[in-house]
């Protein structure tokens, strides 16, 4: 299963939503659907795109502002990404030190341009893993360097942290600790 398919099963299930209606918001067959989620096939980019929209994680409800606040307010070097996109949702202003790009570019931003070959593939471990599925909401892991002018990443150890936001969406909290 790839990581769009958990994402929309999960917010179907979330949302009471059955598969056949998903279907008719996204213009396919319940089949397609289906062989979406159990990932035997991939959507094409343009339905893709839409299902990033309707699954990212935003942080803008009430109920997540005290999550946005601790990681605004950390003064370890922290941020915040959509599980699904790597959208930046939130940053310490640590983190935000070690950046060159202004924090109102990178808001709202994809940050998987910027990852390491280290990031790529503990992220293409994953669903082995069990994170989607509750089996682990933690990994540690050493990167390299990324040498990226805009969002240069250093060595070190990165701790990455599963979180549920208000709506069910998942979040990740990704804190580096220097070598």
């Amino acid at each position: 299963m790839n990581e769009f398919g958990r994402a929309l099963r999960r917010w179907r299930r979330l949302r009471g939503v059955k598969q056949s209606h998903a279907a008719e918001l996204f213009g396919v067959t319940q089949a397609t659907l289906s062989r979406w989620e159990r990932g035997y096939h991939l959507p094409p980019d343009a339905a893709a795109r839409r299902l990033a929209k309707l699954l990212a994680a935003p942080l803008d409800s009430a109920a997540d502002a005290g999550l946005r606040r601790l990681v605004e307010n950390s003064a370890l070097p922290v941020h915040l990404i959509c599980d699904l996109t790597h959208r930046l949702l939130a940053a310490s202003p640590a983190r935000f030190a070690e950046w060159t790009a202004d924090a109102s570019e990178l808001r709202g931003t994809s940050l998987w341009p910027f990852a390491t070959d280290e990031i790529q593939r503990a992220e293409s471990r994953l669903g082995e893993l069990g994170w989607y599925d509750g089996g682990t909401t933690g990994l540690r892991f050493w990167t390299g360097a990324n040498h990226h002018p805009l969002v240069p990443i250093e060595p070190g150890l990165l701790v990455w942290e599963r979180l549920t936001l208000s709506d069910g969406r998942l979040a990740r909290l990704v804190t580096t600790v220097p070598r």
